[in-house]
């Protein structure tokens, strides 16, 4: 089963030196040469691969003689010489000091290893090899960082009208593409950039100082992996910067800011994009649902969503070959069935037969295949189409910065704090300025200039609307050591740290709580007799019995315990579960957990009634669902519940003389929601009951490990990688290493899970285990139902409803998100009839409506 990772129309990877930069080279770097290309994507319509690089950037000059300028072509040997050498990409002169090598506990190891005694016992040996390994990760392992690859990428809807759309429509829209991302660029070297000059402070130099812009080099890409349409950059910005105030020196950038701003930059090109593209072509904009579990888009109100299903996904056309490719198989071999290996090989094939190669292909070449594929779900002529959708546009207002009232702007800045205070704990400066361009995506207007202004004015007022936790400055700083702005050189630009006062009180609460003990308790002599109970035959250990005892005699309205996954906390919690009812009496334990299917697990490991957070929230609201006096509220994976819910439902527990134990992992991540106030108050809990040994891993290794990996040591990767836990390569072997290992794992009967980087791997891959499951006769596809991602489901595929729906119910359950069916059959209507993964009998049926927009395959 595979998974979707959401993503951003602007994303952001480092770049390393030596392996980052062959990448590059060899990925991205796909069309160098010197055919004139001024006109993006247009000029070069005949000629095989993708377009060479362009530098960008305000700092160009200060190469060689001065004479780079923005636009100019990039040669592959300026690239090595910058990127790879850190050198001057026209005299070859170093840029500071050059990329350091640093020593890895794997290549430590692979030196090292072979000089030990041979004499040496295995065990002994052993222990020498994790010496090794230990020593090495004890310096601080790192890559030297070469670059930032910027990934600017148009909106599905844009890149469907451009695929198909005539050439000077296809410029415009490029052009729009080229100018928005050069206005990001452009407030990225004035906001964000900057460098760390003076003395060493521990964790770099003391003072950020402005720098006099950056370089880059821009790379079009017009196609995805699969050869759909997908119009986009890869924008490299090189880890060399001169700072404004002392420009004969090149420094490496600050990769603080650099990270906190994708986001924000991520959605400023969005709205900088629109604008381009409406003030150009004249076309509206509108937000889409994609489904459960997947953001809205905002995509050109004039291309249907069919449209972009059929520039999403390949998966009929890889069907179709698949099909085609085992018929002939058969016809070659007297017509036996090919082998599951065979059938590997032959999914792979067609896979790869139907995507064109993006380096013996032309845009032209493609484009031919774009429109014929446009025109079959169009059902007209693609170019066409797309000549009437221009010629019918309408005038669209665009406003003008002094368009917008002074306190329009104040309240939209309120509003902006509000939006981000329900969803962050804390938050900064590029917070707000990513959730202010959210809320303006719906404006158009006149210039950037116009959208910069506006955004300035409500990132300003939602910052007065925040709460700032960051300390003052203690110490006078002079005039040389200040911003143009005037904030402090020895302070993160736009580093100030806000909350708002109703996160502070709703902690405030929670933490008061949990130093209140007129809660209720149970005796020492029924936790003794719930101790001795072994649950399937487990004993408590120490510290889960020490838990337990502390949990019971408290007397904490609110209470926590602590444990990292594997260290047997379902095991303490069976036992105080039954402790809490010899003293309370049976039904006295009740759960909630942040999810439907997590409360279903919490229901059928402790026997509890348990409950979604959210779903109690809301019938609590409409006056039912209350707590009891002496009651027991256990909430699992309490680090993912929001602060404002948690506080809502400690509160109620205090009124009315329940308990409340919040169970979780410190190091989880947090809600989507406001959150963080689990650590808070587990940190503020003396001897709080915690769980520290772990049981889930038969290898020692790894149990050490997975904690390392738990407290964020990047380092401990080096230790997985030296027991072959860590695979790596090129994008499509390593996708069919992983489908091939999914499909060994549930030959075996092994519950395995694939995850995938992007909507199209996943869809991919999901595809590819249905079409072996249909060539090995799990899977009727005489009759099918379309899924909302364009892939398709028949009886016997395994899918993954992704909304709970209270009304379809299948015994004592229901349909919630994440369950897993097998389909049992389909319906005209596109209904569908589903089975729960694992029964044998009994099934519900889903609405053609829920079919279509919330069932994925699994």
């Amino acid at each position: 089963m595979s998974r979707h990772l959401l993503g951003m129309t602007m994303s952001m990877h480092i770049l390393s030196a030596g392996e980052g930069v062959k990448y590059l080279l060899s990925s991205v770097v796909v069309g160098e040469g010197v055919r004139d290309a001024s006109d993006a994507l247009i000029r070069y319509y005949r000629e095989k691969g993708t377009p060479p690089g362009r530098w960008y950037g305000k700092d160009l000059g200060a190469f060689g003689d001065g004479s780079l300028k923005a636009g100019d072509p990039v040669l592959e040997h300026q690239l090595r010489l910058l990127l790879g050498h850190a050198c001057d990409p026209l005299t070859a002169q170093p840029l500071g000091r050059r990329f350091a090598n640093y020593a890895t506990p794997t290549t430590a190891v692979r030196a090292k290893a072979p000089k030990l005694p041979g004499a040496l016992r295995l065990m002994d040996k052993s222990d020498a090899v994790t010496d090794i390994s230990d020593a090495a990760a004890a310096k601080r392992s790192q890559n030297a960082v070469a670059g930032f690859d910027h990934t600017f990428s148009v909106p599905k809807s844009v890149s469907a009208i451009w695929a198909v759309a005539d050439a000077g429509t296809q410029g415009i829209i490029a052009r729009a593409h080229h100018a928005a991302m050069r206005e990001v660029l452009e407030l990225l070297e004035r906001d964000v950039a900057a460098t760390r000059v003076g003395a060493d402070g521990g964790s770099g130099s003391v003072r950020q100082v402005d720098v006099a812009g950056v370089v880059a080099t821009g790379y079009d890409h017009y196609d995805s992996r699969a050869a759909d349409p997908q119009l986009h950059t890869h924008l490299v910005i090189a880890n060399r910067v001169r700072s404004a105030a002392d420009p004969a020196k090149w420094r490496t950038l600050d990769s603080r800011p650099i990270h906190a701003a994708v986001v924000a930059l991520s959605e400023h090109y969005n709205g900088v994009l629109a604008d381009h593209i409406t003030r150009s072509l004249g076309l509206g904009w509108e937000h889409r649902t994609r489904g459960a579990g997947r953001n809205t888009g905002f995509e050109l109100e004039a291309v249907p969503e069919t449209l972009i299903a059929e520039f999403s996904s390949r998966s009929h056309e890889i069907q179709a070959e698949f099909e085609r490719l085992v018929a002939q198989w058969r016809d070659e071999h007297h017509g036996h069935a090919p082998s599951a290996r065979r059938l590997i090989r032959l999914r792979q094939k067609a896979t790869l037969s139907t995507r064109p190669d993006k380096t013996l292909h032309s845009l032209a070449e493609l484009t031919e295949q774009w429109r014929s594929r446009a025109a079959r779900v169009l059902g007209t002529d693609a170019t066409a189409w797309a000549n009437e959708l221009l010629r019918e546009t309408r005038r669209h207002a665009l406003l003008r910065a002094d368009d917008f009232a002074v306190d329009y702007l104040e309240a939209l800045g309120r509003s902006v704090a509000q939006s981000v205070g329900d969803k962050r704990s804390t938050w900064r400066r590029w917070n707000l300025y990513a959730e202010a361009a959210r809320q303006l995506i719906d404006q158009r207007f006149w210039s950037t200039a116009d959208r910069e202004a506006v955004m300035a004015v409500v990132v300003d007022a939602a910052e007065r609307a925040s709460v700032t936790i960051t300390p003052g400055e203690i110490a006078f700083v002079p005039a040389e050591f200040r911003r143009a702005d005037g904030s402090s050189e020895f302070r993160m630009k736009h580093g100030a740290l806000y909350t708002s006062q109703q996160n502070l009180d709703a902690e405030a609460g929670i933490l008061a709580l949990a130093m209140d003990t007129s809660g209720p308790t149970v005796g020492l002599e029924y936790v003794g007799r719930a101790a001795q109970r072994a649950r399937d035959g487990i004993v408590l250990a120490q510290d889960q019995r020490h838990a337990l005892e502390q949990l019971a005699v408290s007397g904490r309205v609110v209470d926590v315990l602590v444990g990292p996954a594997g260290s047997g906390k379902t095991s303490t919690l069976s036992a105080l579960r039954a402790a809490w009812e010899l003293e309370h009496g049976k039904g006295s334990v009740i759960g909630l957990a942040p999810t439907a299917a997590a409360a279903q697990v919490l229901a059928d490991e402790l026997g509890i009634p348990t409950e979604n957070t959210t779903k109690w929230a809301t019938e609590h609201g409409l006056g039912r669902w209350d707590f009891i006096a002496g009651q027991l509220v256990i909430v699992d994976e309490a680090s993912l519940s929001g602060t404002f819910l948690l506080d809502r439902l400690t509160q109620h527990a205090a009124a009315v003389g329940a308990k409340m134990l919040l169970v979780g992992d410190r190091q989880q991540h947090g809600a989507v929601d406001a959150s963080g106030v689990f650590g808070f108050i587990a940190d503020s809990i003396e001897d709080r009951p915690e769980l520290t040994e772990i049981w889930r891993f038969r290898e020692e290794w790894e149990r050490h490990a997975s904690l390392r990996l738990r407290i964020g040591d990047s380092d401990v990767f080096e230790e997985y990688d030296l027991h072959g836990r860590i695979v790596g390569g090129e994008h499509d072997p390593m996708l069919d290493a992983a489908y091939t290992g999914w499909l060994d794992d549930t030959a075996h009967r092994k519950t395995s899970l694939m995850i995938a980087e992007t909507n199209e791997s996943v869809i991919a891959l999901n595809v590819r285990a249905r079409l072996d499951r249909i060539e090995a006769g799990l899977v009727d596809d005489s009759t099918t139902v379309r899924l909302h991602d364009g892939s398709e489901a028949s009886p016997g595929d395994l899918v993954v409803t992704r909304r709970n729906d209270r009304r379809v119910r299948y015994g004592k359950s229901w349909v919630k998100n994440g369950d897993l069916w097998t389909v049992v059959g389909t319906h005209a209507d596109g209904s569908v009839d589903v089975r729960p993964i694992g029964a044998e009998r009994g099934s519900v049926r889903l609405q053609a409506n829920y079919v279509a927009e919330q069932l994925e395959l699994a």
